[in-house]
């Protein structure tokens, strides 16, 4: 093999391997660990009070860099919209003369001039849209905000023969509106991103080639 067809086989190597994982839009990064925690003195007593030391009698919830939490995705938005306008105008002019005086002619009827004008408009629209996305998707706390606010982020990978699945999921969490069982709805989620992508050659027969979007993009026809 040349060279030149290393480079190539190099480069389509390098462009596969890059086409593989979607781009994302989510806060990075999807994961974290919890800092490490020092030693407990060794006073003699039973009970060491801890970093993340829980209440005794309180349900664990995430609150710390590192604790996990499920969101339970449950979006379900629509949108329509209709709009129509018309315009109407019409207009004429008339001019009639007598017939001039001394010229020895008669004229039954005197010299007429008339016109119109007629001007119409109409035009509608409209536009609809629904959007449902439903699931589960346990994300980690990568930030503790000073207000007490928790900003998390995810991701989950599903691979079904030659093909890839990813959900990510990102936000800010309001502790106190963490429910029991450490979980949480979408819609109750600051600045949430949710997506949805796939990988693998089911989903590359469904996107136009760079090619046909370039003619697409500067062809006038």
């Amino acid at each position: 093999m040349t060279r030149m067809g290393k480079y190539l086989l190099l480069a389509m190597v390098i462009l596969s391997g890059c086409a593989s994982v979607p781009q994302t839009d989510t806060h990075q990064p999807l994961t974290s660990r919890p800092p490490a925690e020092p030693p407990p003195p060794s006073d003699g007593a039973i009970y060491h009070v801890g970093i993340s030391q829980h209440p005794l009698f309180q349900d664990v919830k995430a609150m710390n860099v590192g604790d996990t939490l499920t969101i339970n995705i449950v979006e379900n938005t629509a949108a329509s919209t209709t709009s129509a306008s018309s315009a109407n105008k019409a207009g004429s002019v008339g001019l009639t003369a007598a017939a001039p005086v001394g010229l020895g002619v008669q004229l039954n009827q005197g010299a007429s001039l008339s016109g119109s004008s007629t001007n119409k408009f109409s035009g509608s629209g409209a536009s609809s849209g629904n959007n449902v996305f439903t699931g589960a998707i346990t994300v980690t706390v990568t930030e503790v905000l000073p207000n007490g606010n928790l900003l998390v982020s995810g991701e989950k990978q599903i691979a079904i023969n030659q093909g890839h699945e990813f959900i990510r999921f990102s936000g800010v969490v309001n502790p106190a509106l963490v429910q029991y069982g450490n979980t949480i709805l979408s819609t109750q989620v600051a600045d949430a991103r949710i997506e949805y992508k796939s990988s693998g050659y089911i989903n590359e027969a469904q996107v136009m080639g760079w090619l046909q979007r370039f003619f697409l993009s500067f062809l006038p026809f």
